[in-house]
């Protein structure tokens, strides 16, 4: 059987100045790897459908099928450079640890356990493509793997741990702004009241649903824009969970405010959904502008890099 080396230097083509890696000839490759593309699909295929069907249709999981088309596109990109460094991974554990994930994706598919099918998936994927290019692609490759992560929330009973504090963070925060404004508001842990008025701050406006795909978009960009210097990324990172944060308390003083002047029923429909995707627009907006503010820190970094 051919090996992947001979796959790359049968179909690479140097590329015109600039160009720092060859071409991989994909074709060539899936000729020769077909049976393991097609086994790959053959596990990966269902758990992505009841990926869409349970958690990518609703607002906790919409970020979902971009995650998958970029992290996709982005592995694609990176995979030529990192083949470079290919030495076959060991078998030795490589094979009882795709035996154990395919149970764990058995068991999972027949009790329904979305988030773990996939992870069961995750892991005999990633480990497969060990055994045919070892460690060391592996490390080069760290970033796009562990954005592919991000296609499936965290657990529910992981949400609603993580959760309590910061809803009950945002719901008295929303109060203290909207009752500095001269609104009539009060709270009552998270449930909050405006006029005769009634909300509950769920899950997903307390921040951890949307600091999840925010986290995962502000790092796709993060790592395009400012992958050599790996302290202003990581600067940058951290910048995302308040951002989340705050725009998640905004939504909720927007929906007080939809709900005080338009009514309960307009607040809770389309409004609601519009409030979510223009709160995200606007977190994402506001992480390119500190990027953009801290400019001048990024040049002091990458000076005293070079010096």
């Amino acid at each position: 059987m051919a090996t992947v080396s001979s796959v790359i230097s049968e179909g690479a083509t140097v590329r015109p100045a600039g160009a720092a890696y060859p071409r991989i000839d994909w074709a060539g490759f899936a000729r020769r790897y077909w049976f393991l593309l097609v086994a790959a699909a053959v596990l990966a295929i269902p758990a992505l459908v009841q990926l869409g069907q349970i958690v990518w249709s609703t607002e906790q999981g919409a970020h979902g099928p971009i995650i998958l088309t970029t992290g996709l596109w982005l592995l694609l990109r990176e995979v030529p450079g990192a083949l470079s460094a290919r030495r076959p991974g060991a078998a030795r554990w490589a094979g009882p640890l795709i035996g154990v994930a395919l149970i764990g994706y058995v068991l999972a598919a027949m009790i329904g356990i979305v988030w773990l099918r996939w992870a069961a998936v995750y892991v005999v994927l990633v480990t497969a493509f060990y055994l045919y290019v070892g460690a060391a692609v592996l490390r080069r490759l760290w970033f796009p793997l562990f954005y592919l992560l991000f296609l499936v929330p965290p657990p529910y009973e992981i949400i609603l741990a993580l959760t309590r504090t910061l809803k009950l963070w945002i719901s008295t925060a929303a109060v203290d702004v909207l009752s500095v404004a001269g609104f009539q508001v009060a709270s009552s842990g998270t449930t909050l009241y405006i006029d005769q008025y009634e909300l509950l701050v769920a899950a997903a406006c307390s921040g951890m649903n949307s600091l999840v795909s925010l986290m995962a978009i502000g790092l796709f960009y993060i790592y395009l824009r400012h992958q050599a210097d790996w302290r202003y990324a990581a600067l940058l990172s951290l910048l995302v969970i308040p951002i989340a944060i705050g725009a998640n308390l905004l939504r909720v003083i927007i929906l007080l405010l939809v709900t005080k002047y338009l009514g309960n029923e307009v607040a809770q429909g389309i409004l609601h959904e519009a409030a979510g995707f223009t709160m995200f627009a606007c977190a994402l907006l506001l992480l390119i502008a500190c990027d953009a503010a801290l400019a001048p820190l990024r040049r002091r970094l990458g000076r005293r890099a070079a010096a």
